[in-house]
């Protein structure tokens, strides 16, 4: 993946670390075997080539899709802890 200067280095490991997710569950590098056509913001996908540094449509699309399988669910457990904390717990450091 070509990389820029105006690319954020942890951005950049993040996005190989969702590729080898990706990788490893089997879900890219067997061959590509189905087509995805969109249309999108120009705006957007300026903005997600110069944060990625990928030039290439497919690469793009490949790193976007990675990066939602990789995708934990710490949000939704922490959203369904809400409220599960007594509020006699002093929390005070």
């Amino acid at each position: 993946m070509p990389e820029t200067g105006h690319t954020p280095v942890v951005a950049r490991q993040r996005d190989r670390d969702d590729l080898e997710f990706a990788r490893t569950h089997g879900l890219i590098g067997s061959g590509k075997d189905a087509r995805f056509s969109a249309r999108v913001s120009s705006r957007l996908l300026e903005a997600a080539r110069a944060r990625t540094g990928v030039q290439s449509s497919s690469d793009l699309l490949e790193v976007a899709l990675a990066r939602l399988a990789a995708e934990d669910d710490f949000m939704e457990r922490m959203r369904a802890l809400k409220g599960s904390i007594p509020t006699d717990v002093d929390l005070e450091f």
